[in-house]
């Protein structure tokens, strides 16, 4: 298991995209990146969120 996780994060869409977006900023990425990923969020439903939000994790975590 990488540094990041979701697991044990509330599934309320706002506190993942704040958890994610906590962990880019911690690993240096810009606000446009993290901008970036909030819009890819809310682009569509609850899944997407939650699929751009693993991706992301998935990318921190392999820069470790």
């Amino acid at each position: 298991m990488g540094k990041y996780s979701l697991e044990g994060i509330d599934g309320n869409a706002f506190s993942i995209m704040g958890y994610v977006s906590s962990c880019m900023k911690a690993e240096g990425k810009s606000q446009s990146e993290i901008k970036a990923y909030t819009d890819e969020c809310m682009s569509s439903d609850y899944d997407n969120l939650l699929y751009v939000s693993i991706c992301r994790i998935e990318e921190l975590n392999d820069l470790q």
